[in-house]
């Protein structure tokens, strides 16, 4: 699989990220990018990702082994027509885009369904652009593809082959259930997320009692609220029957639950807690689950300059990559506390063991 060359186009977070595992995994693979932000692409240059920057889709793409549309969904109708004058007869079409039915849609018009496998890396982050695009994005996490009817069979051996060298993991679908599944556990989550966002918003004193205290639980489950509202606008369109016909099911299941509250029902309650604590817990050590197990810890810091630096530097110096980093402000005490988030489980461990030796409180 050597030599390979692979075209991109838009190079933001999923499409950089995909560029950058590519070139960690096989460093031969030649990257052809085209995006319309300038800086983008000059940053690709700069760090060795993109060998060839292009400012618009033309024939430089037709010695591509692969080319992934990158771009939002609704550029996808242009970007085909344009792809499509340049596609090499050999070369397999994909995507990253999380609704698959308007893209086939699209390929079908195009007469592009022969050569194209939908593809959706289930990662990502409420961080955006290819400024923060990781290759360890990628690690471990399910990335489905969902040919066409006329897609042959040995493309699709090929691509399944590209994922595992990216660190993924193939899964195979038909693209309308990528789009049911995919409603009911990211879709649906982050417009859940928005919802109870804007709950406290609306609910909050003036005093902005709720939103100073809001920490923990809260935060972590609303996090995906931070995302591009312009995406999940683009997603609540195109997949809007799925995410309508699931969030139909959970609003019958909060009118149960506010039955069961308002009738203190203790049974109908403890079953509740019990039956969601008992399934998450079914899946939270599978990392390349719908939930991502997250790999982090807890530091008690002290309040002096100069604490969180050589915390941070420490790991650094040790090669320990970190994937998130945050204060915990709700504390009594003086000290402070940091929330370290990671890509990987060893990387837990050998950071307390690390920051332990130097005396700090580690949980």
């Amino acid at each position: 699989m050597s030599g390979l060359t692979c075209g991109f186009i838009g190079l933001g977070l999923i499409g950089g990220s995909i560029a950058k595992a590519l070139k960690a995994a096989d460093s031969s693979i030649k990257i052809i990018a085209y995006d319309v932000n300038q800086d983008t692409l000059s940053l690709a240059r700069t760090e060795g990702i993109a060998d060839v920057a292009v400012s618009r889709i033309d024939e430089t793409f037709s010695s591509c082994d692969y080319i992934f549309l990158c771009a939002p969904v609704s550029c996808n109708d242009e970007n085909l027509t344009a792809v499509k004058k340049v596609l090499s007869p050999s070369c397999i079409l994909t995507d990253v885009g999380s609704v698959k039915t308007t893209t086939h849609k699209y390929v079908a018009v195009a007469g592009l369904s022969r050569q194209f496998i939908g593809g959706h890396p289930m990662a990502g982050s409420e961080r955006i652009g290819y400024q923060n695009a990781k290759a360890l994005l990628l690690q471990n996490a399910y990335y489905i593809l969902t040919p066409s009817v006329e897609t042959d069979i040995d493309k699709l051996t090929d691509y399944q082959a590209l994922v595992r060298k990216m660190g993924a993991i193939p899964l195979v679908l038909s693209y309308e259930q990528h789009d049911f599944v995919t409603a009911g556990v990211s879709h649906l989550p982050h417009l859940i997320a928005s919802c109870l966002v804007n709950l406290v918003r609306e609910s909050d004193s003036k005093d902005g009692i709720m939103k100073m205290i809001a920490a923990g639980g809260f935060k972590d489950i609303t996090r995906i609220a931070s995302s591009s509202p312009v995406m999940w606008q683009q997603i609540c369109l195109t997949n809007g029957d799925n995410i309508s016909r699931l969030l139909s099911v959970y609003i019958d299941i909060l009118t149960k639950t506010k039955d069961a509250l308002d009738c203190r029902d203790a049974d109908a309650l403890y079953g509740l807690f019990d039956s969601a604590r008992t399934y998450r817990e079914s899946f939270i050590n599978a990392s390349s689950g719908p939930i991502k197990r997250i790999y982090d810890m807890t530091v008690d810091i002290a309040d002096k300059p100069g604490a969180l630096a050589f915390v941070v530097s420490l790991l650094a110096k040790n090669g320990i990559s970190i994937k998130n980093i945050g204060i915990v402000h709700n504390r009594e005490a003086a000290e402070g506390a940091m929330r370290i988030e990671f890509y990987e489980e060893n990387a837990v461990m050998l950071a307390k063991n690390l920051l332990s030796l130097e005396g700090l409180t580690v949980k």
